[in-house]
This record gives C-alpha cells, sequence and structure tokens, in this order.
C-alpha cells in the first residue's frame, strides 16, 4: 500500500460553508434602472420599425390601387367609346336595314308627334282652402 491509498482513507476536515454576500441596494438599483432604459429603447425601436413597416405596407397597396384605378380608366373609356359607336345614327340605320330587313317609310306614312310642353304653374296658388 502507498500513500495515495491512504489519502482516501484519513477523513479530511474541509469547511465548505457557502459565502453569503450581502445584496447592494445601489447596485441593484442601477440595474434595474439600466433594464427599464433599455426595455424602453427597445419598445421605441420596435414601435418605429412597425411603423415604418405599415407606412411601407401602404405605399404598395396605393401603388396596387393607383394601377387598378389606372385600368379601370381605360375599360370605362374603351366602354364609352364603344356606347359612342353604337348610338351613332348611321350604324343603327346600317343595322335596321341589313340585319333586321327594315325598310324606310315613304313621305305620306310619316307621322310626326309633336312634344306638348306642359306649362308652368302660377308664382302664387291656392293649394287648399278651409
Amino acid at each position: 500500500m502507498s500513500a495515495t491509498d491512504f489519502e482516501y482513507a484519513i477523513k479530511k476536515d474541509v469547511r465548505n460553508n457557502p459565502i453569503v454576500r450581502e445584496v447592494d441596494e445601489a447596485r441593484q438599483r442601477q440595474f434595474v434602472r439600466a433594464v427599464a432604459i433599455g426595455g424602453l429603447l427597445v419598445a421605441v425601436l420596435l414601435f418605429s420599425a412597425w411603423q415604418h413597416f405599415e407606412l411601407v405596407q401602404h405605399g404598395y397597396l396605393m401603388e396596387r390601387l393607383q394601377q387598378e384605378r389606372a385600368a379601370e380608366e381605360e375599360i370605362n373609356r374603351h366602354l364609352k367609346l364603344e356606347i359612342a359607336t353604337l348610338r351613332a345614327p348611321r350604324r343603327i340605320e346600317d343595322t335596321a336595314t341589313n340585319k333586321l330587313r327594315m325598310v324606310q317609310p315613304a313621305a305620306a306614312e310619316v307621322v310626326i308627334i309633336e312634344r306638348v310642353a306642359t306649362p308652368t304653374p302660377p308664382a302664387k296658388s291656392i293649394v287648399a282652402a278651409r
């Protein structure tokens, strides 16, 4: 047996008392203050980033809506042009004579109806009297 074998057999008296540190109030207040300021800065940065993100999203939405509006205005212009061509008297006459086989009436068959204009009511009128 060597000397190292006996080392484990001998009970060593080791004091392993935990070290108790006192809480430093000033340092703890400083830590809480730093965490609060850091949290506030993070909140401000997050709010700023959120606003920037919303601004960019609204910009994309406005661009898309402007493109849709331009497309709808182009369709509207084409439809107005089509209405104007369909209402043309010459086209209506050609359609009536060629497709519908209508004929123009003779001069004796034409009856012109004049529009009768209703007279304007007098400025002062009695509606009902008791």
